[in-house]
């Protein structure tokens, strides 16, 4: 009997390659869902065996499409699909009701195995034989994923929400919390436009700013981190600091942050890129002024650039800050290179 598969995730990106990872001479019949709500419709009309979820997706996340399956007993297996990859959040999805957990990007060797073990497929040693035979195509292979087209906007959504939970990740481990994970932001924004972009902020608040630029083959820009005042004590506390008030302090919640936030996302993007990104020194952009202040040194370039935001949050926490990537229009040729190569 043919395997009914779902797979559910907002990114273009991650749909095409998921639907690329199942493996050649699976004769399953895909359909694609690109939000949680489009996801539980499919299953109420029983169009799923197996669905692979993602949990980080507008509209209804994947938790709440994993608390409707189990409240409505709807009869479908999950294997959820994230960047996400705290314990917590791993956890969390095994108690909600889904039978595997795993990380983005997907590897087809890895799904393979899962197929197997959860009886979905049974191939002959012959199959076998051609799974590892690049010259064998399946046609149903190649239809699964034509229609789905990637812009360089879904591209950088994808790359970065991967690259989030990776730092999100450690930001876990080290602090004992769990972090929210937001949808990333993607634009093209001018330069004198860029405190506009800040979703976070609100006008009567004051942050704290650091910067630290990055390079790597055919790629610069910088990463920013905008940081609360109001944050500051709860953060020392959490990153367990002798003393919790005073100007050295946030400093040095500053640069802490920035090293756990900046290092393990633009390593994530690196990864991801196959590119070393080397990283300058971190600099402290201004303190206890409204973000319009700290980004004025932007505002009298005219170089448009292409702007990645994440707000990061923690759960039952007040501590608000935001990580900006900030890439130059000169690395968009190369992106799109690497778009390219992907999605062919």
């Amino acid at each position: 009997m043919t395997t009914r598969i779902l797979v559910c995730d907002d990114s273009a990106l991650a749909r095409k390659q998921m639907a690329r990872a199942l493996p050649e001479g699976f004769g399953a019949d895909i359909v694609f869902a690109s939000n949680g709500k489009e996801a539980l419709e499919l299953l109420r009309n029983h169009q799923a065996d197996l669905m692979f979820l993602d949990l980080n997706m507008p509209e209804m996340d994947g938790y709440e499409v994993l608390e409707h399956v189990r409240k409505e007993d709807l009869p479908v297996l999950t294997i959820v699909v994230s960047g996400d990859i705290q314990p917590e959040a791993r956890e969390r999805v095994r108690k909600l009701g889904a039978i595997d957990f795993i990380k983005k990007p997907t590897e087809s060797s890895l799904i393979l195995s899962l197929l197997k073990d959860y009886g979905f497929y049974s191939p002959s040693e012959l199959e076998d034989t051609a799974l590892n035979d690049s010259a064998l195509k399946s046609e149903s292979s190649s239809t699964r994923v034509s229609d789905i087209s990637v812009s360089l906007n879904d591209y950088l959504q994808e790359i970065s929400n991967v690259a989030m939970g990776r730092s999100s990740d450690l930001l876990a481990r080290l602090l004992k919390v769990f972090v929210k994970q937001p949808i990333p932001k993607v634009a093209f924004i001018a330069n004198s436009e860029l405190h506009m972009a800040i979703s976070a902020a609100q006008h009567s608040d004051t942050y704290s700013a650091v910067c630290q630029g990055f390079t790597g083959a055919g790629i610069a820009g910088e990463a920013l981190l905008l940081f609360a005042d109001a944050s500051f004590k709860e953060m020392a506390e959490m990153l367990h600091y002798e003393e919790l008030d005073g100007e050295a302090v946030n400093v040095e919640v500053l640069m802490d942050m920035s090293s756990i936030l900046f290092g393990a996302f633009l390593k994530g993007i690196g990864d991801q890129l196959d590119l070393r990104l080397g990283l300058g020194h971190p600099t402290v952009l201004g303190q206890h002024r409204q973000i319009s202040e700290l980004l004025e040194h932007h505002s009298t370039r005219d170089e448009r650039l292409l702007c990645i935001e994440i707000s990061y949050a923690l759960e039952d926490q007040d501590i608000q800050c935001d990580v900006l990537i900030l890439l130059t229009e000169d690395s968009v040729p190369f992106l799109e290179q690497r778009l390219e190569y992907l999605v062919d």
